[in-house]
């Protein structure tokens, strides 16, 4: 029996936040977690599996590319997709693409096959991370986005906390191979809970609206966004930039899959633990303020990380790190949506993400060869340095923006 969906944003008055808020408890955040947890660990094993089979820095780079890469090409349509048919059937899709990917890595652990396991992985979690944004700002009144999304990001830092330092020790107790079928099980939990329990949102667009006027360039014109979404994929670009040169230099200074794992795991306690205490901090300080300082702080921070070695030193950079970017996305996510024009909240997400997948599909191959021919301390010493200039020329907040 097809179901009724439920409503839009603008059929849930403010009287209504809390059963908005109920349905983003129970249905958002648990197969987010899965999932997250899930893809969060893939990407920590596709570089490692990829070291052991002795593939060098330029090659780890390019597997790691391929998480962004086929993305890349489909975050716009895709999000336009998740506005005409609502979240559900795509984050289904999503999370199925995503298991599919683990299965291969498991049944082919071979160097080659890591580029298909990236794909697949990188492609099904693009989807469900487009449409269950999307759900999510499509939930409560406009001004319970912010602690909606913030919700909604203490589930995804939850599996970055848990999904890299699970993966490490995984790692080193049952194999490269094994813990992708660990991997492949979170997955399939995902996809029962979003099968059974999953939420269903009323399309943003209309079915038969033409989307031949709906141009990119329209979002860029609209000077918030393009404010927005520029201070968005510098922040992501540090976030993926770090998670994939840890692994690469924790190898090169003797450290274990578990320690680097810890290493990655300290940066995903970071996130969480600023993401309690962020609608407090950002009433403070402001939203736009408070992006700007993690720009700056971040550029610091990958600044001094590879000039130490131990473990202890790496974990306290590595959380340091984690608080400069973790409130981002929850901030970042409530402009995008509440500044996009109307039926286009998935389009917005999908141009965000395309921004997104452009430079970790690039930068990965770029820095994964500089870093092969130059060593890996000036790769960190450049994303220091493109952070701090960007924090400093986007410091004005612009129009619409405090």
């Amino acid at each position: 029996m097809r179901q009724a969906p439920l409503a839009t944003a603008r059929a849930f008055p403010p009287r209504r936040s809390e059963h908005a808020l109920k349905l983003i408890l129970t249905r958002v955040i648990l197969p987010t977690v899965l999932l997250h947890f899930a893809f969060s660990g893939c990407r920590v094993n596709l570089s490692l599996t990829a070291l052991s089979l002795h593939a060098s820095p330029a090659t780890v780079g390019a597997i790691a590319s391929m998480l962004a890469l086929l993305p890349m090409l489909f975050a716009v349509s895709a999000g336009r997709m998740i506005d005409r048919t609502g979240p559900r059937k795509p984050m289904l899709l999503g999370a199925v693409m995503e298991l599919s990917g683990l299965v291969i890595g498991y049944v082919w652990p071979r160097l080659e096959v890591l580029f298909v396991v990236s794909a697949l992985t990188g492609s099904g979690f693009m989807l469900f991370h487009i449409a269950v944004n999307h759900a999510t700002g499509a939930l409560g009144a406009p001004e319970d986005r912010m602690k909606n999304f913030g919700i909604l990001a203490l589930g995804f830092s939850t599996a970055n906390f848990i999904g890299p330092a699970a993966t490490g020790f995984a790692i080193d107790l049952i194999g490269n191979r094994n813990t992708y079928l660990m991997l492949a099980c979170s997955a399939s939990a995902a996809i029962v809970v979003i099968a059974t329990r999953g939420l269903h949102v009323a399309p943003a667009a209309q079915a038969g609206e033409s989307q031949n006027k709906r141009r990119i360039a329209d979002l860029f014109r609209i000077p918030t966004m393009r404010r927005v979404l520029l201070v968005s994929a510098a922040l992501s670009m540090a976030w993926d930039m770090f998670t994939f040169l840890v692994p690469i230099y924790g190898s090169q200074i003797g450290l274990s899959a578990s320690r680097i794992g810890l290493v990655l795991g300290a940066f995903g306690s970071a996130i969480f633990t600023v993401r309690v205490a962020l609608p407090l901090v950002a009433r403070r300080i402001g939203q736009w303020r408070m992006l700007i300082i993690a720009m700056l702080a971040s550029g610091a921070m990958f600044f001094v990380f590879p000039l130490f070695e131990a473990l202890a030193v790496l974990m306290l950079i590595a959380f340091l790190l984690g608080i400069g970017l973790g409130g981002a996305q929850p901030m970042i996510m409530s402009l995008v949506v509440s500044h996009a024009p109307p039926g286009r909240g998935g389009e917005a997400v999908g141009v965000r993400t395309l921004l997104l997948n452009c430079s970790q599909a690039g930068i990965p191959l770029v820095f994964g060869a500089l870093g092969a021919a130059f060593g890996i301390a000036p790769v960190f010493w450049l994303m220091a340095i493109g952070l701090t200039c960007g924090g400093w020329l986007l410091r004005k907040p612009g129009p619409g923006l405090a």
